[in-house]
């Protein structure tokens, strides 16, 4: 396959400003999103926070032990004749609530800026700004952007080391001779405001008291800035060719290329070249040259290595759009979603709920990358649960239950926050089985054994602990209380939502297997729970939410279909495949898609291709729904202020994996979930799904 030729016709290309659609460099741990300068100068321009951020930039307000877990508001709920409390009200300790929510919480790391001025020194803004051209060449992981500035033109190459949190920065412009260039980088206060997520995403510029930036170290083209906020501290290190660096603010400092005082004659005075690196410790360096020599080998090495898919040749009018999603949605999930720990939401572009990790949705970020063939990135994520086990046990043991309970929404540490929601959800419990599975097939060996060997077992066992046996069905049940993945269902009385089912047998069933990998034992209890958990509940020929509501498809038809993730997402072994039939149909016909969430139209598509109803599939893979909406830089746009939805990016390539590459038991058939009529699949490098 022509590998390059593929990733080539989807780069992002803009002529014009796109309030929306910023673009992204980064490297999983470290992402910087830029404006259509190439830096972040007209932030003010776009919907979209303009982010610097990384996995390990983290912070408290008021420091790490201003409250704790044992501060929260518990609401008790009736568990099957005991009491079980949760933090999901802020009660008599609202302080606390909000803290805990929103603490820690992830860090805009700086705004690096132009700053450009008219003859007479006074500074231009966006409108001064003109003859836009800019290209993401995501084979090489390199922005090129071009524009003017009164009519003298700029070039600006923008790329982030792929080892290391630095970003390199060339600029070519006779603006710099004529001393009307500047670069600025500025760091805003580090306090969430709101409580309300969507009004704190933007960073706080006025509040100065609340951190402290120091210039540590100044040499010769080179620079060393510390800050303080609170308890945490984080660094910056500056390298530039040319020019001079000043404080201009309390926490500002500006860089004047055209202003060197030994400027060598071996330097353009139209060309600046420079490099900013950020990290909690000591700030690699590089030079700009080995930057850009570094992305090229790595974004080239990324592509040619693991899964590609080609839709060239197919007739059908959709089929150029469906593979310019798959290639960026590659390229933002490597850059978002490839680091050492599970990823918001919105990746490393912006704060979405804090910041935070939602671990139900790790699956969705990261599953894909075992099936294109690129299962080491899932590996550096997983690894992480091993470093929070002891406050997943801590969190089953405090609710009477054994094993490991995972958390739903967490910062970097693990620690569960109180929500509304997050602690009553259960669905994300089996995702590390399920993805420990994906790094055995990868690599199936005694070592990946070992290294999820506790994740997998305690999993399991907080699963069967958790499970209730129920004389009068004969069957365990899961729930009351919990919520399950639809989430518009109440916590006391919810009970057997079909997925979780499904879920729970699948992820037992893994274990078991584990065990017997291992030469040892397994727990006799996951045996005896997974094969006698109760019926997926359906009525009138449908499956439903969960048992007790009957209501699925009259005031309930919102928010997600999760039900079909059972067949599909699943296997379905608890599952009847003509009534998961009508229920897709029932779903098609009766939902509210505007109320439904990226991830959910890949869930459609999935389960139809598992039913045989290919065209089913590729109609929900490609839905005209605003939630469904793909941006030029290839984000899957769900609503004002929350613009990027990476589960939706990484829900789509498991589903067009598993369409083109088949699943377990279906392996030899040609492309199973695509239809034969319309459409061209050329792949290699996909592996099958379950």
């Amino acid at each position: 396959m022509e590998r390059k030729q593929i990733v080539w016709r989807h780069n992002p290309e803009f002529d014009r400003l796109d309030s929306l659609s910023p673009l992204s460099v980064g490297n999983g741990e470290f992402a910087f999103t830029a404006d259509i300068t190439g830096l972040q100068t007209f932030p003010e321009q776009y919907e979209v926070p303009l982010g610097t951020q990384s996995n390990w930039g983290w912070h408290f307000t008021g420091g790490r032990g201003r409250f704790s877990a044992k501060d929260a508001a518990l609401q008790m709920f009736e568990t099957h004749g005991r009491q079980v409390g949760y933090p999901m009200k802020p009660g008599d300790k609202p302080e606390a609530y909000q803290w805990l929510r929103q603490n820690p919480h992830r860090l805009q790391l700086g705004r690096l800026s132009f700053r450009f001025l008219d003859e007479a020194g006074e500074e231009l803004g966006y409108s001064d700004a003109g003859q836009f051209r800019q290209k993401l060449d995501l084979w090489t992981g390199i922005l090129s952007s071009k524009f003017e500035i009164r009519g003298v033109p700029v070039e600006v190459t923008t790329a982030c080391h792929p080892e290391a949190d630095i970003l390199g920065v060339r600029v070519i412009s006779p603006l710099i001779r004529e001393g009307r260039l500047q670069v600025f980088i500025r760091f805003p206060a580090p306090d969430m405001t709101h409580s309300a997520w969507a009004k704190s995403v933007f960073p706080d510029w006025e509040s100065d008291h609340r951190h402290d930036t120091v210039l540590v170290r100044q040499e010769k083209g080179t620079a060393l800035m510390e800050r303080t906020l609170d308890e945490e501290r984080y660094a910056v290190r500056w390298h530039w060719n040319i020019g001079r660096l000043e404080q201009t603010e309390t926490h500002e400092f500006t860089l004047y290329p055209g202003e060197s005082r030994d400027e060598s004659p071996d330097e353009s005075p139209e060309e600046l070249t420079f490099s900013v690196g950020f990290a909690a410790g000591s700030p690699g360096a590089a030079d700009f040259e080995a930057i850009v020599s570094a992305s090229a080998r790595h974004w080239e090495s990324f592509w040619q290595s693991g899964g590609a898919v080609s839709f060239a040749g197919s007739s059908d009018p959709r089929a150029f759009e469906l593979e310019r999603r798959v290639v960026l949605s590659q390229w933002l999930c490597a850059i978002h979603s490839g680091g050492s720990m599970p990823p918001q939401e919105t990746g490393l572009m912006y704060n979405s709920w804090f910041g935070k990790s939602h671990l139900e949705m790790h699956w969705w970020h990261a599953a894909h990358f075992a099936l294109w063939g690129r299962a080491s990135i899932l590996r550096r994520s997983m690894d992480w649960y091993n470093g929070i086990l002891p406050v997943a046990r801590e969190l089953a043991l405090s609710q009477g239950y054994e094993g490991a309970r995972w958390p739903k929404m967490v910062g970097f540490d693990g620690i569960p926050c109180p929500s509304p929601v997050a602690p009553g959800l259960i669905w994300q419990q089996p995702h590390p089985i399920a993805m420990a599975e994906l790094c055995y097939k990868a690599d199936p060996a005694q070592e990946t054994l070992r290294r999820f060997r506790d994740i997998v077992f305690e999993s399991a066992d907080f699963m069967v602990s958790y499970a209730h046996w129920n004389e009068s069905k004969d069957a365990f049940d899961l729930g009351p209380p919990l919520i399950p993945a639809q989430e518009c269902h109440p916590m006391n009385a919810s009970v057997n939502p079909p997925y979780e089912l499904e879920y729970w047998n699948y992820g037992l069933d893994i274990a078991i297997k584990w065990a017997d990998r291992l030469g040892v034992q397994p727990n006799p209890r996951w045996v005896e729970v997974a094969s006698h958990l109760a019926t997926p509940p359906r009525l009138d020929g449908v499956y439903l939410a969960h048992e007790l509501a009957p209501d699925t498809f009259t005031e309930k038809n919102h928010d997600h279909p999760s039900m079909l993730c059972a067949l599909g997402v699943l296997p379905g072994k608890l599952v009847d495949r003509e009534t998961m039939r009508r229920t897709l149909w029932k779903v098609k016909d009766d939902w509210k898609w505007e109320s439904a969430w990226g991830w959910d139209f890949p869930v459609c598509a999935m389960t139809a291709a598992r039913l045989g109803e290919q065209d089913l599939a590729v109609d929900f893979l490609l839905m005209d729904e605003i939630k469904n909406t793909y941006l030029p830089n290839g984000h899957n746009y769900q609503r004002p202020g929350l613009t990027a939805y990476l589960p939706g990016n990484g829900g789509l390539l498991t589903a067009v994996a598993m369409m083109a590459c088949g699943w377990e038991g279906e392996e030899d058939l040609c492309c199973p979930g695509f239809p034969a009529s319309g459409w061209t699949v050329q792949w290699e490098g996909l592996k099958p799904w379950l």
